[in-house]
């Protein structure tokens, strides 16, 4: 008896599970990949209402500078991108008006932690290469804005 039939057979059934389980997977990662950036997009709305009700007015979004650094001694350029460039507009934060400051939105429990390492080294990063006159941690789901500052 031939069994080459038979063997053909399992091997198309297997590239067929295979690319269906591919496809599938896609399609999820796809949607989840959508519903995280139109969380990311809808809390930058909402971050932009909170610090308006602050006293800052937004200047710019999705800001982006250039970066250097040297790598073996050759300089190598890097771009960063921050969420929002605000200015204090009115009388109520401490920093006087007209200050230009970075604010990151962020939402979960680790990354709205500014000492969360992530979150701390973005915030130094964005203090070196804006070099604004402060920053800002908006914790959207708590509706929080905290002030962070790097003495020195």
């Amino acid at each position: 008896m031939d069994l080459s039939w038979l063997l053909v057979f399992a091997l198309l059934l297997l590239a067929l599970t295979l690319a269906l389980g591919w496809w599938w997977a896609a399609r999820r990662w796809s949607r989840a990949s959508r519903a995280r950036v139109r969380r990311a997009l809808d809390g930058e709305q909402d971050a932009e209402s909170l610090l308006a009700d602050l006293g800052y007015r937004v200047l710019d979004r999705q800001v982006r500078a250039l970066g250097w650094m040297e790598i073996d001694g050759e300089s190598v350029e890097f771009e960063v991108r921050a969420d929002l460039l605000v200015e204090v507009a009115g009388d109520g934060p401490a920093l006087p008006r007209g200050s230009r400051l970075v604010a990151e939105v962020k939402t979960g429990a680790r990354a709205t932690d500014p000492a969360h390492p992530a979150t701390r080294r973005q915030l130094l990063e964005y203090q070196r290469i804006f070099q604004p006159d402060g920053l800002l941690l908006v914790d959207v789901e708590a509706g929080q804005v905290v002030e962070v500052a790097f003495p020195g």
